[in-house]
């Protein structure tokens, strides 16, 4: 009979905590808060309290829960394969509803359309990524194509890759994008000199490179509005 009222009291917990969900929304609930709801949802019974609080104790908040790896995860005391997955699913299942929620049927004129429309690419990536946004000549979005993808500041860009990917959505300008997983929204000189070499390229293939775009986390930075493209920097690039 203990037992059985100990699992009533939890059972009882978990209904006031979805609740409060359906009423307010996550507003106002701390990060350990937020992890018991969605680990109600991977164990089904007992006090998953304890164990939120472990994981946020362990990755040091919920950002860090949600780009542990799925390896990482199951080393928590209380993890098993279930939980490690939804866990893992949740910013995944995240960037795919804001890329596809972001639509744009007429021209990109600006760097914040780009931001709008490629920071779901970057979101709750652990690795760096490159894309490629390819538009016609009067700025209609074709497509968004991956470059690459490497560990922390090793993403290759090609130029081969770069012009393959244009020629093939029959592009007239495009962008290229690329995230900074150290937090850090700053070219690095290596990345100035890909560019200006890719721009150089496309120019004799009469494609316009328009842009370069690196992202970290919320912030993001424009080569062109730099003013990298207009000549400046060429002088002092190492």
């Amino acid at each position: 009979m203990a037992g059985k009222g100990k699992e009533n009291i939890h059972t009882g917990h978990r209904q006031r905590a979805k609740s409060e969900f359906t009423a307010n929304g996550l507003n106002g609930l701390p990060d350990h808060k937020v992890l018991e709801l969605i680990l109600f949802y991977s164990i089904p019974q007992g006090d998953v309290n304890p164990l939120a609080h472990r994981l946020i104790d362990h990755f040091g908040s919920l950002v860090g829960v949600f780009h542990a790896t799925y390896d990482q995860l199951l080393k928590v005391q209380g993890v098993g394969p279930a939980t490690a997955v939804l866990l893992q699913l949740i910013p995944a299942a995240s960037a795919r509803y804001l890329q596809q929620s972001a639509s744009f049927e007429g021209q990109i004129v600006s760097s914040w359309q780009l931001r709008e429309l490629l920071q779901p690419y970057f979101f709750g990536q652990r690795d760096e990524l490159a894309y490629l946004v390819c538009m016609d000549g009067k700025g209609k979005l074709l497509a968004v194509k991956k470059l690459g993808e490497g560990i922390v500041d090793t993403v290759n860009i090609t130029a081969r890759k770069v012009l393959e990917e244009a020629l093939a959505c029959n592009a007239s300008r495009v962008v290229l994008a690329h995230n900074h997983v150290s937090g850090v929204a700053v070219w690095s000189p290596e990345d100035v000199r890909t560019t200006l070499r890719l721009k150089d390229l496309l120019d004799a293939t009469g494609i316009a490179l328009v842009d370069h775009l690196i992202f970290a986390g919320d912030d993001m930075v424009s080569m062109q509005e730099s003013g990298l493209f207009r000549g400046q920097g060429r002088e002092n690039m190492p």
